[in-house]
């Protein structure tokens, strides 16, 4: 206000000089350092330990946090070695299977082959008496045969009919020289 009355007063012509409008007048000044000491004190005495415990709260809250943190992380590494050993484990565990089924497979696969020859052996071995069998069979009735037509033809030969008992002892005889001369 005092400015609005200087700068009329000034322009009807008075001798005023007309006071800076950059600069504020001294009472004001004084007023105004005496104010903000005023506030500063009291912002120092009742603020700022406020702020100051608010501070410190956070830096305990970050700090707790970060402890959190590093036990969780310290936790969660130990259940990764956990993991990894249990996975360890595991893959010996199974390893040690599959070897078990191989020694297992290899063993029945031995067994079926050992029985499987067996059977072979056996069934060769009934053939084979079965053969000698029927070659048997078939030798004495080779035999009874011949025997029969060499009587036969030594009858027809001689014209008389000769005894029986004699030549057929006699025909054995025979068969049996060649029997034991043939392989």
């Amino acid at each position: 206000m005092n400015i609005l009355f200087a700068a009329i007063f000034a322009a009807e012509g008075g001798g005023i000089e007309a006071p800076n409008p950059i600069l504020p007048e001294k009472n004001e000044i004084i007023w105004s350092v005496l104010s903000f000491g005023v506030l500063l004190v009291l912002m120092w005495k009742f603020a700022m330990p406020a702020v100051m415990k608010a501070m410190a709260a956070r830096t305990a809250k970050i700090e707790g946090d970060l402890g959190a943190a590093a036990q969780t992380r310290e936790q969660a590494d130990k259940i990764l070695v956990d993991y990894k050993a249990q996975l360890t484990d595991a893959k010996a565990q199974s390893d040690r299977i599959i070897d078990e089924a191989r020694q297992q497979a290899e063993t029945v696969r031995k067994d079926l082959i050992a029985r499987a020859e067996a059977d072979a052996q056996a069934v060769r071995a009934k053939a084979s008496d079965d053969l000698n069998a029927q070659a048997d069979r078939l030798k004495a009735e080779l035999q009874s045969h011949v025997k029969n037509l060499s009587l036969e033809l030594a009858e027809k030969v001689v014209g008389a009919n000769m005894n029986r008992d004699t030549n057929s002892a006699l025909v054995d005889r025979y068969i049996a020289e060649l029997g034991a001369k043939q392989p």
